[in-house]
């Protein structure tokens, strides 16, 4: 492909994701031109696109104005989701952030779940058959600590869910304008 992007994935290589509304109506570069005649060399090589439609589709492609009218030409040619790397974060909507913050606390949560069964449940194990060679009054039930500790970290966690995810979606919106070099943060 001219553009060096795999025909696979070419979404990432286009100035904006064709497949965005807000980037429908913007007009196509000769840039984003030369990504769909890529992948249209790339399916005709393949065999998955005859000559005619070759021909019919570059002929489309040439003629495009808008980047709305790209996609269409090589939509059965790859994936509509991006198989995106590492510069998935750069072209990510405010939605994608949003889920992705969303799904941190989500694993912090689970974190913090799994964080109060394992060792709580460990040192309550520990504890019962620790005490059948003492009297069983005599005992001080010491994993209450390591449970009632455990359960803070998870309480802190469940009701601190708006400033985890607001911290983390802050975090994503810097590594994304980081992400898109010189000139990002004018937005």
């Amino acid at each position: 492909m001219t553009s060096g992007t795999p025909a696979s994935s070419p979404w990432g290589a286009f100035s904006q994701d064709p497949r965005r509304p807000e980037a429908a109506a913007l007009r196509a570069s000769d840039r984003d031109r030369d990504v769909v005649l890529g992948v249209l060399a790339e399916g005709y090589a393949d065999g998955r696109i005859s000559k005619d439609e070759y021909d019919e589709r570059s002929a489309s492609t040439t003629a495009a104005k808008t980047l709305g009218e790209l996609p269409a030409l090589i939509i059965d040619l790859v994936p509509l989701a991006s198989t995106r790397s590492r510069d998935e974060l750069a072209i990510a909507s405010t939605e994608e952030l949003r889920a992705r913050a969303v799904q941190k606390w989500e694993s912090e949560r689970r974190g913090a779940v799994a964080a109060v069964l394992v060792p709580s449940l460990v040192c309550w194990a520990v504890w019962y058959f620790a005490s059948f060679r003492h009297d069983a009054d005599d005992v001080f039930p010491w994993p209450v600590v390591v449970t009632l500790v455990t359960v803070l970290r998870l309480l802190q966690v469940l009701t601190h869910k708006r400033d985890i995810v607001a911290r983390e979606l802050a975090r994503l919106e810097r590594k994304q304008r980081k992400g898109l070099g010189p000139g990002s943060e004018d937005g």
